[in-house]
């Protein structure tokens, strides 16, 4: 008798509300380590850095979300409060996770916050700095050091698996400058007279869990804008740490995680203060709630995700001869790009005239597609991906899976510049990028779009 009364009144529970039992078979989990580095090395994100860092302003932390759905399969995103990470490091975070979870590449993502007061990681943006051996072992050591965190907090959400209620929606938050159209000693005064020119991408994507209760147990939440606030010598996540932080503390026993958006030529402005990064923060934080207390759309369907890499072509592969020429350069970063430029030619014989850039989607659900593009993408392609892909929500992340340089638009390659063109010599990459990237990575990513609305992945 009792057990016909438990039945009866799961049958009437779907019958009332349909969508709500369907989410019940949704599962999520979700954990988060502690990645500051335990002594002082050196930070990342800025040349002019001349010693390790001195204290911290808050940790920094990878976090991970898994989501499962009816059928069992299961994605894993990995928030990190980096720079960004380079492919040898991602591709031996990737490859442990695969084996520890079994699951596929397609199933995890790796996302930096790009924050530019966090450590250096592997070889990300290594040709912008001259190390001596101690400092370069701190730098390997630190990064095994993050990827056994990575593990423990993937491992962790994947422990922590429990029916859940995911649902998805959208807000806006307006501190994104594009820094390449206005000046910045401007932006306050054409911002009071609504005069800010030049592309940007506002959305604010939310992702929430909940218990079946209504419990909040996870936040995941995107912006496109630089986190280049502070410039100090403290560890810090920059304005999405206190993004992170101020989630939190407003809805606590919740593990709230930042993905950076198409925001490389997008600046916070005004900056330079750890009050503005706060300030930034809070105005994250408000567009998170105003997305959490809108009506939300529920996740229901399947997961289906695709991880593909293209070739994309340099303008120019230098000779031995031009690199040795380089070398002696008085420029102290084009001579540090010629070292590293030796050492690959060195090592494989040649320099490769083109690089493997990662692309990755995810369908969650059937309302949801969120794209995963390498490198520091400029919001071009965030607001072209949106106009043309199908569907309302198109998220579109950068710095994610491997930080090799920037990726201009087929514009911004045209105009030149630091996106264009010079920021290559601190990644140590050969030269700019060929023309065609922009519909190489975009034709690619309509391909994709294409295969998960199949349902075939």
């Amino acid at each position: 008798m009792i057990l016909t009364r438990i039945v009866t009144v799961a049958a009437l529970c779907f019958l009332l509300n349909p969508a709500v039992s369907a989410q019940e078979t949704w599962k999520a989990g979700v954990a988060k380590a502690n990645i500051t580095p335990p002594q002082p090395m050196w930070m990342s994100g800025y040349a002019s850095r001349s010693k390790p860092a001195e204290g911290k302003s808050h940790d920094l932390w990878a976090k991970a979300i898994v989501l499962e759905d009816p059928s069992g399969k299961r994605v894993i995103l990995v928030t990190m409060d980096l720079v960004g990470i380079d492919r040898e490091t991602s591709q031996q975070i990737c490859g442990r996770l695969q084996k520890e979870l079994n699951i596929d590449r397609s199933q995890i993502a790796l996302s930096t916050s790009h924050t530019h007061s966090g450590p250096v990681v592997g070889t990300n943006l290594l040709a912008m700095f001259a190390l001596d051996e101690p400092n370069l072992k701190l730098i390997r050591d630190y990064t095994v050091f993050l990827s056994d965190s990575v593990a423990k907090a993937a491992g962790d959400a994947i422990a922590s698996l429990a029916p859940a209620s995911i649902n998805t929606g959208e807000s806006q938050a307006s501190f994104a400058v594009n820094r390449r159209n206005n000046r910045e000693p401007d932006v306050p005064m054409l911002r009071e007279k609504g005069l800010l020119v030049g592309p940007v991408d506002h959305d604010v994507p939310v992702l929430s869990v909940r218990s079946p209760e209504g419990k909040l147990r996870a936040v995941v939440f995107g912006y496109a804008c630089h986190a280049t606030v502070l410039s100090l010598m403290d560890w810090s996540g920059d304005w999405p740490g206190f993004a992170q932080l101020e989630v939190e503390k407003r809805h606590p026993d919740t593990i709230a995680m930042f993905w950076a958006g198409c925001g490389a030529d997008q600046n916070p402005l005004p900056r330079r203060t750890v009050e503005l990064a706060a300030e930034y923060g809070r105005q994250t934080a408000d567009a998170v709630d105003r997305a959490l207390q809108s009506p939300m759309t529920p996740v229901a369907g399947s997961l289906k995700s695709v991880y593909r890499e293209i070739d994309l072509a340099f303008a120019h592969i230098p000779m031995a001869e031009e690199i040795q020429k380089d070398l002696k350069s008085s420029d102290v970063y084009i001579a540090r790009r010629a070292m590293t430029l030796e050492k690959v030619l060195a090592r494989d014989g040649k320099l490769s005239p083109t690089y493997p850039y990662p692309i990755q989607m995810w369908g969650i659900g059937d309302h949801v597609k969120m794209t995963f593009l390498g490198g520091e993408v400029v919001v071009d392609y965030a607001v072209r991906l949106k106009a043309e892909l199908p569907g309302r929500s198109n998220w579109i992340s950068g710095y994610s899976n491997d930080v090799m340089g920037y990726i201009p638009s087929g514009r911004v390659l045209m105009e030149g510049g630091y996106e264009g063109e010079s920021s290559m010599i601190y990644y140590g990459q050969p030269s700019k990028w060929a023309p065609g990237i922009e519909d190489n990575i975009v034709s690619t990513v309509q391909e994709i779009s294409k295969e998960i609305s199949s349902g075939t992945k």
